[in-house]
């Protein structure tokens, strides 16, 4: 097992970014939020996990170990694969999916791309009492708190952070946020927002700028 790299962080993508470990360019799957945090020409040290594969390695990095453990530990759920368990933590961050998890809601878990409501209930019969209790941390709500005190949906924090992890500028990051805005909504009256289609909405919107 890999359970770590470090190195110069290369390439940053839309999911995966590429590390120079010794020479040798490692690619590592990622959520938006774990990508955002990371700077071409920076040096990083990642926790992963290796997915094995018949056809295929995949290697997947997170922000720190709390992250991989739980990735690995979603897995061990009926239905559940790497592709689904990233996903699951690209729209909630490990506290977050415990406290759903934990309060059985099945609502919420149908909000990740590729989960529906059968699936969210099996789910939570069969890790509510693995994931454990929140490790930390008030719970966050779908919303954060702008410095002139408005609140904004946690969504667009997310794919902002995303975007200027990408090297966009804040000018930017804002008017693509303005564009998917729309999107968002839509999203929201039926699964809740989608993080990673936005954030694919928004850089096809600054490709075309």
């Amino acid at each position: 097992m890999i359970a770590f790299v470090r190195g110069q962080v290369s390439s940053v993508g839309l999911d995966s970014a590429v590390v120079d470990v010794g020479g040798v360019g490692i690619e590592v799957r990622a959520t938006p939020n774990t990508l955002a945090g990371l700077r071409v020409g920076a040096t990083v040290t990642l926790p992963t996990s290796l997915v094995v594969r018949e056809d295929s390695l995949t290697l997947y990095g997170f922000s720190d170990d709390d992250e991989r453990a739980v990735f690995e530990l979603l897995q061990t759920a009926s239905g559940v694969g790497p592709r689904l368990a990233q996903a699951m933590l690209a729209v909630y961050r490990p506290d977050e999916l415990r406290r759903v998890v934990a309060a059985e809601d099945v609502r919420a878990l149908t909000r990740v791309p590729g989960i529906g409501k059968k699936g969210a209930q099996r789910i939570v019969l069969e890790l509510k009492d693995r994931l454990g209790a929140p490790t930390g941390g008030a719970a966050k709500s779908d919303a954060t708190v702008t410095l002139d005190g408005a609140r904004e949906p946690h969504w667009r924090d997310q794919v902002r952070a995303a975007l200027l992890g990408l090297g966009w500028s804040a000018r930017e990051a804002e008017s693509a946020l303005d564009a998917v805005t729309p999107l968002a909504e839509e999203q929201a009256a039926t699964t809740g927002p989608d993080v990673a289609a936005l954030l694919r909405a928004a850089l096809r919107t600054l490709s075309r700028a």
